[in-house]
């Protein structure tokens, strides 16, 4: 599921996503947005990648935990954090060991979770590790888009689909899992988790931003990803 971008690319994918406007001006910045604000709060960060929205936490003050499935990605983020976060490598599908029960302020799952088929256990080990009152922010591609992508022969269903991607000037094919509506929001009712923000964002952004007409486009027009956040109650 774009394993080979994140590890055979792993360096190519550092350099795009630490400015490239999809990452760098429209997901880390609306992440950070509902994650609120994080000084001297602990966050978990599950797929960090090369570590560009680690760092932008630890400098914000938070205290950091990220974890990437990537060996080379994990490689990249402790280069970049320097030590001034815990990085590990963990599979999200399964337990999250290294993380204790109750002991985090905040969760972040930007764009990753549409690389796991199954939501309930990765949601199940974010509300074990969620201290009560705090919350989960995440990001995927938009339903929308991964309807557009598929054969469109059946919008229940979870299915695999692919994008083509230019990682830093090279094209590939990424695969990720595409769901309907229902299936973003059911794992995360079925944990008792409250939603208490949808963003689908609008960013207008004007072409010294995003000199490529299309990308620009695209970014300001189409549904690309979608936010949630959800809370843990008291």
């Amino acid at each position: 599921m774009g394993d080979h971008i994140y590890n055979e690319l792993a360096d190519r994918y550092a350099a795009s996503s630490a400015s490239g406007p999809p990452n760098a001006l429209y997901d880390r910045p609306t992440i950070l947005w509902l994650l609120g604000p994080v000084q001297g709060r602990r966050v978990l960060e599950l797929g960090c990648a090369a570590g560009h929205l680690t760092c932008e936490l630890v400098r914000a003050g938070a205290e950091v935990v990220a974890l990437d499935k990537s060996e080379r990605m994990v490689e990249h983020a402790r280069q970049l954090l320097d030590g001034r976060a815990r990085i590990e490598v963990a599979d999200l599908s399964q337990t999250l060991p290294m993380v204790e029960s109750e002991s985090m302020d905040l969760v972040s799952a930007s764009l990753v979770l549409h690389y796991l088929p199954d939501w309930q256990g990765v949601i199940s080990e974010v509300h074990r590790v969620l201290k009560p009152g705090g919350a989960l922010v995440m990001s995927v591609h938009h339903p929308i888009t991964g309807w557009f992508r598929s054969n469109r022969s059946d919008y229940h269903r979870i299915e695999l689909i692919e994008e083509r991607w230019n990682v830093d000037g090279i094209e590939t094919t990424a695969q990720m899992w595409r769901r309907p509506v229902s299936a973003v929001f059911s794992p995360l009712l079925h944990q008792g988790l409250v939603i208490d923000a949808v963003h689908e964002p609008e960013p207008r952004f004007d072409k010294p931003a995003v000199p490529d007409d299309r990308m620009r486009a695209a970014l300001n027009t189409s549904p690309v990803f979608l936010y949630v956040r959800a809370t843990r109650p008291l």
